[in-house]
């Protein structure tokens, strides 16, 4: 990947999920990625119909929110760095619905 940032990881997954969507296939949530740091953002994800789309900003009824560093999203993504390692040292947050959070690492994956 030549972009590692917040943004290029996004469009990486939106591709992914393009390319797969096999991976939301039966997942009815909306996820929300509140990303703080030099290149901040906010992403939501909208699994759906067995569909998936990306779009800057909150939009819908979040049903999760994942909130972490610039940096740990990035490693996280590339595979540098294990979600639930970042959960446990408290550098990955949850809010909302904790099962839609362990849904996300296959879609992610």
């Amino acid at each position: 990947m030549s972009d590692n940032t917040p943004q290029g990881m996004i469009e990486s997954i939106q591709s992914k999920l393009g390319e797969n969507p096999d991976r939301v296939a039966g997942l009815d949530a909306v996820y929300l990625f509140d990303i703080t740091g030099e290149n901040e953002g906010k992403w939501t994800l909208t699994c759906a119909d067995g569909a998936a789309t990306i779009a800057e900003g909150e939009q819908g009824e979040i049903g999760c929110t994942i909130s972490m560093t610039d940096s740990d999203f990035v490693d996280m993504i590339q595979g540098n760095a294990n979600a639930q390692m970042l959960f446990m040292t408290g550098k990955l947050r949850v809010q909302g619905d904790i099962g839609l959070a362990i849904k996300i690492q296959a879609i992610l994956a």
